[in-house]
């Protein structure tokens, strides 16, 4: 077992690592930017280096840097956790020349299923089912041969990224060309790949994806499915599992299909097979990402498994230590992913200094948190605060126990999205789980409801304001949070009422 592992990421992930080495007796290293000196993943490691400057692309992302690090620190492994070089072969690889594991799959399985032209070439002679369209980048003449073949609407995408950069929907085709140049010029500035391809629209799909793992040893399991159909521009906003629609058949089809994907590609460690699935429950290969995914903590909760542990135990030559037979799925979990972002503003980032901060615990609660009270939020990263967890035995246990969490959840000094999963998670479609991906559009284009007129907590939002005027800035001696926080909850009202009195 390795004695210590350098984590090449920051924030809330770099945290759940650091979690899983010091259960494990493993001594960690974190790397920060110059803005992230004062981060929690910093304060949490047990040695600490600078890498450069606030942008990315010097700090981050330069796999030098890191690697430089990694043989000062004298550390044997390195955890990449999610986004920045998670998904780097180059850097797999250069991990490997300089003779420290990469904990995750080989740089070899990662060009096979990082261009998702080549992974669709290589899934369509392993028989998995594809979405209608093009297994190759495509010129625009090329493109609307094929989007007439198969029909609109169709989906322009990237071939060398995600995240829905480089993706246009395309209704008619007399729109096939601007979205083409516009995707392709996207494509080219997001992942200095232009190449993009064509899909078959499947219309109001959800998105549900399969985690699987898979050790040195040729040994491949599935661990059931997440639904990760609420999105907002093709980014995911609340996460569960299981899926409310995937039956036991139907998880078993999805399981072996994702695991005959896993070892088409050579695949080890921890990775996740994407699909689309339609009204009829047919599902289609969207994509495998390479990594651990934002996500993975509502599968730890239904099957009892530290996935974080067991990336570790399998890049250090074990064998995974369960078969399929013993995989079994209890209860229901869900996550929403809090941010320092603004839903009222088109979603606009909110950085800043975090004046209050109160999260929620109780029976069946996980926060999986990067920051502290007193933090200041910067502009430079991905605005994620923390990921909320709910676990529950039933679905609608979950539900209730997750609008209670958002109750005692407060964030003061900067905006934040709480106030948006408090009304998803009261939605009629998403509480009887009717879920699409576009779902979340539809009902962010709702009148939002108005509180009614006794709502205390509105009354006394109304009070804390004026008296926030009134101070300038601080809202009673103890100076608690700043009202422009969170939406009020009753853990925040609770808050605020002492600085009132």
């Amino acid at each position: 077992m390795f004695k210590k592992i350098l984590i090449a990421n920051r924030g809330e992930i770099a945290v759940r690592v650091m979690r899983a080495c010091r259960e494990m007796g493993i001594a960690t290293v974190a790397v920060y930017s110059d803005v992230d000196r004062a981060a929690l993943h910093v304060r949490k490691a047990d040695e600490a280096y600078g890498i450069g400057p606030a942008p990315a692309r010097e700090s981050y992302l330069n796999i030098a840097k890191i690697l430089d690090v990694a043989k000062r620190s004298g550390a044997e492994a390195i955890h990449p956790g999610y986004g920045f070089l998670s998904e780097n072969a180059a850097f797999a690889q250069a991990c490997a020349d300089a003779g420290v594991k990469f904990i995750g799959p080989t740089a070899a399985a990662m060009n096979i299923m990082g261009s998702k032209t080549s992974a669709r070439r290589a899934m369509e002679a392993a028989g998995v089912p594809f979405v209608p369209g093009s297994s190759r980048g495509l010129t625009l003449a090329e493109a609307q041969k094929i989007a007439a073949e198969v029909g609109y609407p169709i989906m322009l995408k990237a071939a060398a990224g995600g995240g829905g950069k480089g993706m246009r929907q395309v209704a008619e085709a007399k729109d096939l060309p601007s979205a083409y140049e516009s995707a392709s010029s996207e494509a080219l500035r997001a992942f200095n790949d232009g190449e993009v391809y064509v899909e078959k629209v499947i219309v109001q799909p959800r998105h549900i994806e399969v985690q699987v793992f898979a050790d040195e040893h040729g040994n491949t399991v599935y661990l059931g499915e997440r639904e990760c159909s609420l999105q907002r521009r093709h980014q995911k906003v609340v996460e569960e599992a299981p899926s409310p629609i995937v039956d036991e058949a139907m998880r078993r089809r999805m399981g072996e299909t994702a695991v005959r994907v896993a070892q088409a590609a050579g695949y080890t460690n921890a990775g996740t097979v994407e699909f689309l699935v339609d009204a009829q429950k047919n599902f289609y290969f969207l994509e495998m990402n390479t990594r651990l995914q934002v996500e993975h903590p509502v599968t730890e909760m239904v099957t009892g498994l530290d996935l974080v542990q067991l990336q570790i135990r399998v890049a250090a030559g074990e064998r995974l230590p369960f078969t399929q037979d013993d995989v079994r799925l209890r209860g229901h979990a869900i996550e929403c992913r809090i941010y320092a972002e603004d839903p009222d503003n088109n979603f606009f980032p909110s950085p800043g200094r975090i004046t209050r901060l109160v999260t929620p615990s109780g029976p069946g609660i996980r926060e999986d948190s990067g920051v502290y009270e007193g933090w200041t939020v910067p502009l430079d990263y991905d605005p994620m605060l923390s990921k909320l967890i709910a676990y529950a035995p039933t679905r609608e246990q979950a539900i209730a126990r997750m609008l209670r969490a958002l109750d005692e959840y407060f964030v003061g000094g900067i905006r934040s999205n709480l106030g948006l999963f408090r009304r998803i998670l009261g939605h009629p479609e998403f509480v009887a789980g009717r879920l699409d991906t576009g779902l979340l559009d539809r009902m962010l284009a709702e009148k939002k409801p108005a509180p009614a007129d006794g709502d205390a907590s509105s009354r006394l939002a109304a009070v804390a304001a004026a008296l926030f005027a009134a101070t300038g800035g601080t809202n009673g001696s103890n100076g608690a949070a700043k009202v422009e926080g969170a939406a009020p909850s009753a853990w925040g009202r609770t808050a605020r009422s002492e600085g009132l009195r």
